[in-house]
């Protein structure tokens, strides 16, 4: 494997998995992942992997809540946290002089939160306000409406979970199902930046005890649908047009990212130059692939006015029909930008961080520096197939 970076990627004894990319720059990401998100809920307890996320940050044996934060604040860096479909990660930012800290602090959220009752019930009025502010913005709203169209239930539903379910999940619940989750065979252990390595080794295998559970998996079931839907209050009409594409497992999930590009990604993208800039029909457009270990869609928005829906709809459908027809000039222009955007995007060591621990969730993380080697190999045809849409999902809010 040719690659310009020093990685490495230990199991620890205790069954940690370590991923380390060497930077010069005195500034490292560290996070604390685990193997378990939202799709593997089941539909009375959707929302619980977004909940424990939160609540990690409420306390643990070692820190009260203002200390959690003040820990890597009050030293410069920044401290946050994710809940995806298939991970939860803990993450910080900071000199690497801190390294210790963020190491230290990371791992006392991941291994010994507190779980307070009255904190608990505190968050989980977070939470649904929360799922109100995404409901009262359209443009959030939609990403969430076409999921639900995609997919069935639980899959389906938004990730944050729903106000009847928040409303339900119980602390024995979130006790139980971190117990299970949380073990050291499911956690990954990620570092990027200017560190040392068998420092890192060394403090994961002082930290972490040896826990072993297995997370069960739950079927995904896609689907097709449309719906329009009207609210007051709504001035601008907000679409979305979704379709099944390859996971991280298919061989096609490098194609589809040139796919993802030519269609809808940026100002000189075909969407944005058709419907924006040669008909004026909208300000947003923008087309997003999400990719992950056991599913894959692209999304395409537009906001726009009521009476243009149809013809924004007829125009993507028509764009990706078109992908059909491909040439060889756009094809290898789009390898260029996607390879740019790659190299620009991982610079930020927290972004490399995200993408190396995506990857080992998927299968390997040296997968993330063969990026520029499999989008190469990629031949014009395995563009031009994607281009075979036989069944989308639609959705639009449009205004009274």
């Amino acid at each position: 494997m040719v690659k310009e970076v020093e990685f490495h990627k230990k199991v620890l004894k205790k069954g940690l998995t370590v991923l380390f990319e060497k930077r010069n720059i005195p500034v490292v990401s560290i996070s604390c992942s685990v193997k378990f998100g939202s799709e593997f809920e089941p539909l009375a307890l959707k929302g619980i992997s977004h909940f424990i996320e939160h609540l990690l940050f409420k306390g643990t044996k070692n820190r009260d809540v203002k200390q959690i934060s003040e820990e890597v604040e009050k030293k410069g860096g920044i401290l946050n946290a994710f809940t995806s479909e298939e991970i939860t990660s803990f993450w910080c930012k900071l000199s690497s002089n801190h390294l210790k800290t963020g190491l230290d602090l990371c791992s006392d959220l991941v291994l010994n939160p507190l779980f307070d009752e009255k904190q608990l019930e505190h968050e989980r009025k977070v939470i649904l306000e929360e799922i109100k502010m995404y409901y009262d913005n359209p443009q959030t709203h939609v990403f969430e409406k076409i999921k639900s169209l995609m997919y069935k239930s639980p899959f389906g539903l938004p990730i944050l979970g729903t106000t009847e379910t928040m409303n339900k999940i119980s602390r024995i619940q979130v006790v139980d199902l971190f117990k299970k989750i949380y073990s050291t065979n499911n956690l990954i252990l990620c570092a990027v930046g200017k560190a040392d390595f068998k420092e890192i080794c060394e403090i994961g295998e002082t930290y972490f005890p040896k826990t072993e559970n297995m997370v069960q998996g739950r079927p995904i079931f896609r689907e097709h649908g449309q719906l329009i839907e009207k609210r007051k209050g709504v001035d601008q009409a907000n679409l979305i047009l979704g379709y099944h594409a390859p996971s991280m497992l298919d061989k096609k999930r490098y194609a589809a990212e040139l796919f993802d590009v030519i269609l809808g990604r940026g100002m000189s993208s075909r969407l944005f130059q058709e419907i924006r800039e040669k008909r004026g029909l909208a300000y947003s457009v923008r087309g997003m692939l999400e990719q992950d270990k056991n599913y894959g869609h692209e999304l395409i928005y537009v906001g726009t006015t009521k009476d243009k829906v149809e013809k924004c709809k007829e125009i993507i459908l028509k764009e990706i029909k078109k992908m059909k027809e491909l040439d060889f000039k756009d094809f290898e222009q789009a390898k260029e930008q996607l390879l740019g955007l790659r190299k620009v995007g991982i610079e930020d060591s927290t972004a490399t961080m995200v993408n190396l621990i995506s990857e080992e969730n998927a299968g390997n993380a040296e997968e993330h520096y063969k990026f520029e080697e499999k989008i190469n190999k990629i031949k014009l045809k395995d563009v031009r197939e994607l281009g075979n849409l036989k069944d989308y999902s639609f959705y639009a809010l449009l205004p009274y």
